[in-house]
């Protein structure tokens, strides 16, 4: 039985939640903590710890699918909050990368260059997208609305995968610039 009523009372926080994360992500990324007076050291250590989580994510993501299509719904939906727990820890530990550490310029020339920025422009716009996908499928699910749940998967789970799969790929063509 589905539960439109709740699908209603969550749109409002989807809405909030997919305007608030890309502002707050872009004004942060703009911050820096020593500018403040924080003597903080930078964490150079985070990018490939959480290019690590984009790999697992997008792994868990496809086991997840996996689990649905054999029947298996108690796994996917665990499988699905993970990755979603996952997504939340990259966002932290990129923030928090941002914050203390100066950005990193590619340095690849060429094609290559070119190559880069369609993946890291298509990742990062695909990423503030996912946002309210995530969300809506999420709560779909939660609402037992499991049609309109898969419908909307089916385009989540690809634009999802696409931008935990772009993640590691950005991290490893920009990590031999890294200072």
């Amino acid at each position: 039985m589905e539960d439109n009523s709740l699908e209603k009372k969550y749109n409002k926080y989807i809405i909030l939640v997919s305007i608030v994360i890309p502002v707050v992500v872009a004004i942060l990324f703009g911050v820096k903590l020593k500018d403040f007076g924080y003597n903080v050291e930078p964490l150079t250590f985070l990018p490939p710890i959480y290019a690590t989580i984009n790999a697992i994510t997008a792994l868990v993501l496809i086991v997840a699918v996996m689990a649905i299509k054999k029947g298996n719904r108690k796994l996917h939906e665990r499988l699905m909050t993970t990755a979603i727990a996952l997504s939340l820890a990259f966002l932290v530990m990129y923030i928090a990368y941002h914050m203390t550490s100066d950005s990193t310029k590619f340095g690849g020339e060429g094609v290559v260059r070119y190559v880069y920025f369609f993946i890291l422009i298509s990742h990062i716009l695909l990423s503030i997208a996912i946002v309210p996908l995530v969300l809506i499928t999420y709560v779909r699910a939660i609402a037992k609305n499991f049609e309109n749940h898969k419908k909307i998967a089916r385009v989540t789970f690809p634009l999802w995968l696409y931008v935990a799969i772009t993640g590691v790929i950005v991290y490893l063509m920009i990590s031999p610039y890294y200072v």
